[in-house]
Formats: structure tokens, sequence, C-alpha cells
């Protein structure tokens, strides 16, 4: 770990100086812009649980999920001072940062049990197959999973993204989508029906496909 920044586990006690823990994300970030390590480390005992929560979904191990969580605040102190509040609130930017690093060690590391999507939760971990057969068919279901996602409208794929890739609330997607929490659970009611739907009629070819194997 780099020297300009120690990232501890979440305090228990006063560390941080009085009102401290009265500041919002981005006025500790401000302040962390300024070099204040104490306001940083508030950051991160706020939203590190979080972030674990997302790596681990999307690496499903838990050494690999640390180690993202890690290089998410680093990265995170490193380009504090490019923060935009325009562009949306601080977890949202650090849960980014954390998407992206997790999927990047996916890619550079030998992983056999990675979290895929599903039709109840989007996301379900498949434990990797003994059988060549088996690892065909639950390819061929992440695939049929990933093109319907990638079919709903815009406005619906994002809702659903940022609640199971990025485990935001319905409040907070509304916050970050600046719409109504009642429009931010219509899209979701009608996406996970659509999906629901799809795979559904999804399901005959790949057991037709599963039979004639």
């Amino acid at each position: 770990m780099s020297p300009a920044l120690r990232i501890r586990s979440p305090r228990t006690g006063s560390g941080s100086p009085a009102g401290l823990h009265r500041r919002s994300d981005r006025e500790l970030l401000a302040l962390a812009c300024e070099g204040d390590a104490d306001a940083f480390e508030l950051i991160y005992d706020r939203h590190s649980t979080v972030a674990y929560s997302l790596a681990h979904r999307i690496c499903g191990r838990r050494g690999l999920a640390e180690d993202v969580v890690q290089e998410a605040f680093l990265s995170l102190w490193r380009r504090r001072d490019r923060y935009d509040a325009g562009r949306g609130e601080v977890r949202s930017w650090l849960l980014q940062i954390v998407h992206n690093s997790a999927i990047d060690k996916l890619r550079r590391s030998d992983v056999h049990e990675r979290r895929r999507a599903s039709a109840e939760g989007i996301e379900d971990e498949l434990e990797a197959p003994d059988r060549p057969d088996e690892e065909v068919e639950q390819h061929e279901q992440a695939t049929v999973v990933r093109r319907v996602l990638e079919a709903l409208p815009d406005e619906q794929r994002r809702v659903v993204e940022l609640a199971y890739f990025y485990g935001l609330s319905h409040r907070q997607i509304a916050e970050q989508l600046e719409q109504p929490v009642g429009t931010i659970k219509g899209r979701m009611r009608l996406a996970l029906l659509k999906l629901h739907g799809q795979l559904t009629a999804a399901q005959d070819p790949l057991a037709g496909a599963k039979v004639r194997r």
C-alpha cells in the first residue's frame, strides 16, 4: 500500500475531529483535496462495506474483493481532485471505480467462479462446472441473459444496472437520475417483468439444444 494513504478498518471510536461526522461526502472529499486524511478515512468508513459487497458480487472471492476495495479507495484518493459534483454523488463515483476495478481484476486473474446474471436476481454465482456440457449450457444461459438485458430500453436497463450491479437503493437511484422514486420503481417493475418473460421464452431453445447434445 502506498505510504500516501493507509486505509484502516472502520473506526469505532472518536478518532476524527469533532463535527467531521456531520459533513456530507462532498464536503469530506473537498477536505481530502486539501490533504485532510481524517476526512478521507471517514469516506472509507461510510462506504467500504457497500464497496466490498459490490466487489464480492462481481469477483465471487473474498481475497479478490478485498484487493479491489483497497485499489479502488487508493484510486479515489489519487483522483480526489477530479471529482465533478455535477455528474453524481461521491458514492456513485466510488462504486463506478469499484465496478471497473473488479472487472479488470477478473480479466487479469485465473478465476473459475464468477457472478452471472439470472432471471430472479440478474446475478447468481455459478460454480465452475465439472462437465464440459454443463459449462456450455451455463455459458449459453449467461449469453441469453446479457442479450435480454441489453435489449431493454435505456431508462429501464439503467435502473436495473444501478440496483443489481452497483447496489443502489430506489431512493439513491432516484437521486442520481434526478427522477421521482415512483418513476424508478415503475421502471424497475417493467424491466423485471420483461426480463422474466423473455428469459422464460428463451428456455425452450436452450432446453432443445441440451437434448440434441
